[in-house]
């Protein structure tokens, strides 16, 4: 089997609660508390969870914008893997060039002062690409990939609907020809219709030019729509991972069936039996004992509030990290 174009072990990010006059840490809030998981090259794994549950802090790791507490983020280059954590100065500069990340929202991602052509053109200036020239024509190519048309290249941001704002992020994202791309939620801040033709223009530049996306999400009927894998995050940890359809039919961890639960049906004769969550996200800052859900779990036993569960396999390629999985009959999409 070839090496994963990335692979993820033991990632941890804990920022410090400082308070007083002396400035003393007096706590930590463990924003992603040892993550792994791997993407192939050319695969989307969709990453899933509430507000709050660490998703977008892990993306971020990952593209080097904060630094980790602990663990190795290794990408595959040229036959080798190198550390991603351990790149400092101009090899994590230079380095850059293969990581990319498109922001949530594209309005406040864009440089309201430059014009399209310059926004999208910033990285080749900044990594010393060809001529005026070469840059232009560049982002001309960029540009009609992702649907945008060149003549609008002399605008600035505010002249766009939201939709295009996204793709002229995606295209800055694109133009330096990355290998792994972070979706940071694109599409959670546009209409539907507009979410469905981003989704697909994602899909086709997959396929053209060989991407792999970490897609971080909350809406559950777009990562269906686009991941191959599908890893979900409760209070900074991965609670579960499967294959897409495996997960949405088939889900091992009580939280992963309330996000399933909660997905809204397409019929409106249709009456569905909701499961509600009872209680509050869990605070990273002060984790209750044992498995950190167990406070809104309904299947929850003794041994839940005393003993933390290790993400372990349960069926081939579908691990979860629940002390009562193989016990338990939940309910996914479809019954």
């Amino acid at each position: 089997m070839s090496r994963p174009l990335l692979k993820v072990e033991g990632l941890t990010k804990y920022f410090p609660i400082i308070k007083g006059l002396l400035r003393k840490t007096v706590g930590l809030i463990k924003a992603v508390d040892d993550v792994g998981f791997e993407i192939g090259q050319g695969e989307t794994l969709g990453l899933v969870g509430e507000s709050g549950c660490g998703k977008t802090t892990t993306g971020r790791l990952i593209v080097r914008l904060i630094e980790r507490t602990a663990g190795t983020m290794a990408f595959t280059q040229d036959g080798r893997e190198v550390d991603l954590g351990a790149l400092r100065g101009d090899a994590l500069r230079q380095f850059r060039k293969h990581m990319q990340l498109i922001f949530q929202d594209p309005f406040s991602s864009l440089n309201p002062r430059m014009t399209v052509l310059d926004i999208i053109a910033e990285p080749l200036r900044a990594h010393g690409f060809g001529s005026r020239k070469e840059r232009e024509d560049r982002v001309r190519e960029v540009t009609e990939a992702c649907g945008l048309q060149t003549d609008f290249l002399r605008r600035y941001p505010h002249a766009f609907s939201g939709g295009e704002r996204q793709r002229i992020c995606i295209a800055r994202a694109l133009v330096l020809n990355p290998r792994l791309v972070v979706c940071d939620e694109p599409v959670s801040a546009l209409d539907v219709s507009v979410q469905a033709q981003i989704i697909n223009l994602l899909k086709d530049l997959q396929q053209q030019l060989g991407l792999t996306y970490l897609f971080i999400a909350h809406d559950l009927s777009v990562v269906e729509n686009i991941s191959a894998r599908v890893a979900v995050m409760y209070a900074g940890r991965i609670v579960e991972k499967a294959q897409t359809q495996e997960l949405f039919h088939h889900p091992r961890h009580p939280y992963t069936e309330a996000l399933m639960n909660a997905l809204p049906v397409p019929d409106p004769r249709a009456k569905a039996e909701r499961i509600p969550l009872q209680g509050e996200v869990a605070d990273p800052s002060n984790l209750p004992p044992g498995c950190a859900f167990h406070p809104r779990c309904r299947y929850a036993r003794g041994h839940c509030m005393q003993e933390t569960p290790e993400l372990r396999e349960v069926t081939p390629g579908h691990v979860a990290a629940c002390h009562c999985a193989e016990e338990i009959n939940l309910r996914g999409v479809t019954t």
